[in-house]
């Protein structure tokens, strides 16, 4: 039975169904079997249940009962491109034995509540309660599904505090699912993945998306026993023979409570890269460049920032999470700066693989440590995804998911640096381990916060990786800073204002309905999978921030907000303000709440730009070699240059000069006049050109300032125009 969802099937919103103020799933149970053959995934889910707080006001149950077909209570949980066949009430008298002295009406409350300490026994009660049988009488339960989500009902029953605890979802994917991708891999052997974004787990298994629905997972995976089996998991996975079928069982699980959308799996005939056939060099190093296997990485001292506000890194917050193995609090892993880690790839990528990622991977986990202290998880697979991979990489608890086009090509004689795109990426995807991850946005239209953060983090990291030094690492950072402004001026012109703002729901961000359910704006839009809007808009804003406070200040600050916030959603405002309490000074400077908003995340385009933006911009175009009369025109108007400050305006009088651009003749001849500590250099320019208006100009201004010019200056002006 297929209800469609009042929805306009042209909107550009994504709908997230579940009702998550009134009944939370706090631990899904997969069990799910891959068949290639059919492309499809099937099996079931075993969801545990817990009524919210909230869901004891029963006017608050009033939207999910009037949009029900029924008077009972309904779980409505995201769910799409998904066959449901059955859904049953697990029995839970039948696990009385396992649960002594517990009242089986509190059994999940009690089980998602047993301290962290007895996270092992946890896990193996939940296993145990996964496996119990169906009830035998009513326990088959009432559900339809709609576009983009499943209801289920139980008649007779009227709340979430009476609803079963624990049900079964018996489901298969579709061969076209929109959350799992049937490909090929580099070696033409077929492989299956997750998608991740837009729609995010939905399509694998019928879960709740709003991030604060946060909940473990356990998972038993069946696949060919020929293939590799990864997913977000705390343990590495060995796989088990079942029986005497041709499939083997991998068995994976989290304790940490994440987003039901961080949960990533892919399947296919993938092998593990190692350092045993890594070519090396006559005198013993690595080839290619590699960077060194060494650890010891430069600490910044030749910042004279660097000490500023070091004292923060010493304050001490308390988990204030929910109770689970937390790593900030362990102090054997506290100084592990290289997690345990494997790298994946097709037969024919193993040597380029091996010569990138494997070489890499050490240096930027070591790196990413230095900077943002413990890493959030225990251990990290990397896998070479198929060519079809949409972006270069995807992040996803324990593993991450990298596009062939980072691995290393060319030849050590090329003279360059084959191995930037890959580290980078890969400081860029370890950097989501703390904003995106362990730090996540509480609304998903918040993207920056995730990959904003990852943007800027992945030259600082980088450039440790490398150990480059203090001067080398600025001269990297500014050259990345160019290009990532070019990038972004070419949005901004192409892209529709909407796709623009970091805050699309403005003051309503954070906001959902009486039930929990939200839309996400624009994440149907398909021009918005190819925009890097939110990761440079937000990356400018962070390098803006930093220029406020200091660059060494603003990363202890990060190390800072990881301790306070990790386990937890945000939303910006908590970034910010806690920012503005750490450095006051921003207040004084102007830099509010209000005026970050304004300036930054609540509307399209960038903010008014900076004397240093602008010089940058300059520079730019002055490499180019023509530009219309009508464009200089409009940059003069746009950016009101013939006001912007002495270093703007001399640029542009180069670029006026440069093209010819008579218009704007009188702005050389201001700046030659009531400038003349920075003109020198514009009399040779006005000079070399050859064009008789401009050499005219430069004697005339001559004329009219050589009584009153600096001795020295004049007489190199005179060589110049005389």
């Amino acid at each position: 039975m297929d209800q469609e969802l009042d929805l306009n099937p042209d909107s550009d919103d994504l709908p997230l169904c579940a009702n998550t103020n009134h009944i939370l799933v706090r631990h899904y149970a997969l069990d799910l079997t891959v068949h290639f053959d059919r492309k499809v995934i099937s099996g079931s889910v075993v969801v545990f249940l817990e009524p919210t707080s909230s869901a004891e006001d029963p006017s608050n149950l009033s939207d999910t009962i009037d949009s029900s077909p029924h008077s009972d209570f309904t779980l409505v949980l995201d769910c799409c491109d998904l066959n449901v066949s059955k859904v049953e009430q697990v029995d839970v008298a039948s696990l009385s034995a396992a649960f002594p002295g517990v009242s089986l009406n509190d059994l999940v409350h009690k089980l998602v509540s047993m301290p962290s300490a007895h996270w092992r026994q946890q896990q193996e009660l939940f296993s145990t309660c996964s496996r119990a049988p169906a009830e035998r009488d009513g326990g088959s339960l009432q559900f339809c599904t709609d576009r983009w989500s499943l209801h289920i009902w139980k008649r007779g029953v009227s709340s979430p505090q009476t609803f079963p605890q624990m049900l079964r979802i018996c489901y298969e994917t579709k061969p076209i699912g929109r959350s799992v991708r049937w490909t090929k891999e580099q070696d033409d052997r077929v492989c299956v993945y997750t998608a991740g974004s837009p729609i995010n787990n939905r399509a694998l298994f019928p879960c709740q998306e709003p991030p604060v629905a946060m909940s473990t997972w356990q998972a038993t995976v069946q696949a060919p026993h020929e293939c590799v089996v990864l997913m977000s998991g705390e343990e590495q996975a060995a796989p088990t023979k079942d029986g005497d079928t041709s499939f083997s069982i991998w068995h994976y699980y989290v304790t940490m409570p994440m987003p039901a959308s961080t949960l990533t799996l892919a399947v296919g005939h993938w092998q593990q890269v190692t350092l045993e056939s890594l070519p090396v060099s006559s005198k013993g190093g690595s080839s290619s460049g590699i960077v060194k296997t060494s650890v010891l990485l430069h600490t910044g001292s030749g910042d004279p920032t660097a000490s500023d506000h070091s004292a923060m890194l010493d304050d001490d917050f308390p988990c204030s999470h929910s109770d689970y193995p937390c790593r900030f609090t362990q102090q054997p892993v506290i100084s592990q700066c290289v997690i345990p880690h494997r790298v994946f790839a097709p037969v024919s990528l193993l040597q380029k693989a091996q010569i990138g990622v494997v070489a890499l991977l050490p240096q930027c986990l070591a790196a990413a440590h230095a900077i943002l202290g413990v890493h959030p998880f225990p251990r990290l697979d990397v896998l070479i995804v198929p060519p079809g991979f949409s972006s270069l990489g995807m992040a996803s608890p324990h593993i991450i998911f990298l596009s062939q086009s980072v691995l290393h090509v060319g030849s050590p004689s090329s003279g360059v640096n084959s191995q930037s795109l890959c580290g980078s990426r890969l400081c860029h995807e370890i950097a989501h381990s703390w904003f995106g991850l362990v730090i996540g946005a509480r609304d998903w239209t918040e993207e920056w916060i995730s990959e904003g953060f990852a943007t800027y983090l992945e030259d600082v990291i980088w450039a440790r990786a490398q150990q480059l030094p203090v001067q080398e690492t600025a001269e990297q950072s500014n050259l990345k800073a160019l290009l990532r402004w070019r990038r972004l001026s070419d949005e901004l012109q192409t892209s529709g204002e909407e796709l623009q703002i970091l805050r699309p729901n403005m003051e309503k961000t954070g906001q959902v309905s009486e039930s929990g359910s939200s839309t996400v704006k624009h994440a149907l839009n398909p021009d918005k999978s190819f925009l890097q809007v939110h990761y440079l808009k937000g990356y400018f804003l962070l390098r803006f921030l930093a220029s406020q406070v200091g660059e060494q200040p603003f990363i202890n600050f990060f190390r800072l907000f990881v301790k306070k916030y990790h386990g937890q959603l945000v939303l910006s405002q908590d970034f910010l303000q806690m920012l503005l309490s750490t450095f006051p000074d921003l207040a004084r400077k102007g830099l509010t709440l209000h005026a970050v908003y304004a300036d930054w995340l609540d509307r399209p385009g960038i903010p008014k730009v900076t004397s240093e933006q602008l010089v940058l911009l300059l520079e730019l175009l002055l490499e180019e070699t023509e530009l219309s009369a009508c464009t200089l025109c409009t940059l003069a108007l746009a950016y009101d240059l013939q006001n912007q400050d002495a270093e703007v305006r001399h640029r542009w009088c180069e670029l006026v000069v440069k093209q010819g651009h008579a218009q704007a003749y009188g702005d050389v001849e201001h700046f030659l006049l009531h400038d003349q500590a920075m003109g020198v250099y514009l009399y040779g320019e006005l000079m070399v050109q050859e064009n008789a208006e401009q050499q005219a100009l430069a004697r005339r201004c001559l004329s009219l300032v050589s009584e009153e010019m600096d001795q020295s200056a004049r007489r190199v002006v005179e060589e110049m125009v005389l």
